[in-house]
């Protein structure tokens, strides 16, 4: 969870720290005071886009501090060198400067920007007003939908993907067959000559290198010879014996000091005895030098022969007889892959159409397991909706066969196979008995799509892994008995998730474990806004304040101790053991 976030030279707001309940903490104030920046600071520690408009001063820093982090959270902070202290804390900071330039950190070490944005997805979730236009897109609604349904949709979507992916490649591999078969057979010409060009000559690796050398050491053979020759006869002597060489007079002067008897001299007849052993050893290799060293000018025109035939290979193919090689080995892979015959393209066509029949098979799978869970999310959602002050409304969960595009035959139908399976979800509302279901974005206003939000995530909550959630004024145009009933229902979210929300709403502010308040302060011309804890005494100014501006009044406080009264009731009530409720 999140549990601190501080604030620097964002908007209005100076500098402030956020000390988070890990419950249910609000934040209010008037408008324009600053709360739209708390918001916006959570997005850039969740790795959202920088702005510099956003910026007061030379740079704004926003820093969260993350306790108890999650398996996820740890994972991703091990990946990138990052340390969490010994509690599992992890420390994450975002810094922007006036120039717009962003930077990032984890856990001390300077990260990639996109690092903070996975750290988000395992750890916060924001929640604001596009949320709720996002929720009118059928392609977030099937998202919602695989969220409640989790594994039951999760595993067989991954299977279906992953043969999708290998029937689409059949299929493109079929069509460039048939409809590229004259240039293929082209390519194939091409190929077979090159490989056939390349046996031919039959280079072994490394070849040109070996050639190299043997070529230097036959052109330079009587210098060579001549060279191992002195070098020879320095070691070992003339063959008269006339002039003794290096092994001759290294023997003769270890028998001089071994003849004199003095134990100083004699001490160096170990050292001796060691350079008499090498040096007679270097002679006899250069000895099998001289035998094996031959200028023949026969074997240097076939060395350079061969030279000239390697070359015509390494000018069209690549750089040297390696490369040629590896060209080679990659030309017959591709050639096995250019079979246009009709016996090939018999044996992809049976391949696409099994993995046709699994993916048909994947994507039943899939449609079945979302069906069931559109029952079972429907009959949740409508349930909190109920006590949402919509207690006539009924929420109706769809899953629609989409037919066009990619078609795939499954269950008689022809359908669209798309990367998500061959389905549609459509979320439809019935507000009033009589109405006909219509979808979100025809059947609800503005409030009603609220608390339709509010609802889903309710439901969603016990299968959404993701421990904070922040809700940006999604009780916009709600009042009433419906707003002290998102109060509620919020709370009740707060007993499995941190729950952060910016509200207008009194009757929602009243439920808070923690209650902050963003407040505005002048000085030299220039508005700053910081953030405080509320405690209980000033919680009933605040609330008869956000009651149409009446915490000057004894009406105002009062029906703000009754608001604060009422929610606690309903706070315990609910935080009661389920069969203490039902006994009750």
């Amino acid at each position: 969870m999140l549990a601190e976030m501080r604030i620097q030279g964002l908007g209005v707001i100076e500098d402030a720290t956020l000390e988070l309940d890990p419950g249910l903490t609000v934040l209010t104030g008037e408008t324009g005071a600053g709360k739209t920046m708390v918001v916006t600071g959570l997005s850039l520690l969740g790795g959202g886009r920088a702005e510099a408009s956003r910026v007061s001063g030379a740079k704004a820093v926003v820093e969260g501090v993350f306790a108890e982090a999650g398996p996820g959270a740890l994972e991703l902070a091990e990946e990138v060198g990052a340390e969490a202290d010994e509690d599992g804390t992890l420390i994450a900071v975002r810094t922007v400067s006036a120039d717009g330039r962003s930077r990032a950190h984890l856990g001390g070490r300077s990260v990639p920007v996109g690092v903070l944005g996975r750290l988000a997805e395992a750890s916060l979730a924001v929640h604001g007003q596009n949320d709720q236009l996002r929720l009118l897109r059928s392609a977030d609604q099937r998202a919602l939908l695989d969220r409640f349904a989790g594994d039951a949709v999760g595993k067989p979507l991954v299977a279906y993907r992953e043969t999708r992916a290998e029937w689409q490649a059949v299929g493109a591999e079929i069509v460039e067959r048939r409809d590229g078969a004259r240039r293929l057979a082209q390519e194939a010409d091409m190929l077979r000559h090159g490989l056939a060009e390349i046996e031919a000559v039959a280079p072994q690796p490394g070849e040109d290198r070996v050639l190299v050398e043997e070529a230097r050491r036959l052109a330079a053979a009587d210098d060579l010879r001549e060279a191992a020759g002195l070098a020879h006869g320095l070691l070992g002597g003339s063959d008269d014996g006339e002039t003794p060489g290096a092994v001759g007079l290294v023997g003769e002067a270890r028998n001089r000091l071994q003849a004199s008897g003095d134990p100083e001299l004699t001490a160096h007849d170990a050292r001796l005895d060691e350079a008499l052993a090498i040096l007679t050893d270097v002679a006899g290799e250069l000895t099998g030098y001289l035998d094996r060293l031959d200028a023949d000018p026969e074997r240097l025109g076939e060395v350079l022969s061969r030279q000239a035939e390697l070359k015509a290979l390494t000018r069209k193919y690549a750089a040297d007889v390696d490369g040629v090689l590896e060209w080679a080995a990659q030309a017959a892979r591709r050639l096995d892959g250019l079979d246009t015959s009709d016996e090939a393209l018999a044996a992809l066509t049976a391949r696409r159409d099994a993995l046709a029949a699994d993916l048909a098979g994947h994507a039943a799978e899939i449609t079945a397991a979302r069906t069931e869970a559109a029952a079972r999310l429907a009959a949740d959602t409508t349930a909190e909706l109920g006590g949402l002050a919509m207690k006539d409304a009924e929420l109706f969960v769809s899953v629609l066969p989409r037919e066009a595009g990619d078609l795939l035959e499954t269950g008689g139908q022809r359908l669209f196979a798309g990367p998500d399976g061959v389905d549609e979800v459509e979320l439809r509302l019935v507000p009033h008995p009589g109405s006909p279901p219509q979808p979100l974005h025809k059947g609800a206003s503005g409030g009603e799509l609220s608390r339709v939000m509010l609802a889903l995530e309710v439901a969603l909550a016990g299968s959404d892994p993701v421990p904070t959630m922040v809700f940006d004024e999604v009780d916009a145009g709600v009042g009433g008995r419906a707003a002290v009933e998102i109060g509620r229902r919020l709370a009740r979210l707060a007993q499995r998730h941190q729950v952060i929300v910016v509200t207008h709403l009194p009757q929602v502010a009243a439920y808070a474990d923690r209650h902050l308040v963003v407040q505005k302060k002048r000085g030299e011309g220039v508005t700053r806004s910081s953030v405080r804890t509320l405690p209980e005494s000033d919680r009933i100014v605040e609330l008869a304040r956000m009651l149409a501006g009446l915490d000057d009044t004894d009406t105002g406080r009062a029906h703000a101790e009754e608001l604060l009264t009422t929610a606690r009731a309903h706070r315990d009530e609910d935080r009661k053991p389920a069969k203490k409720r039902r006994r009750a």
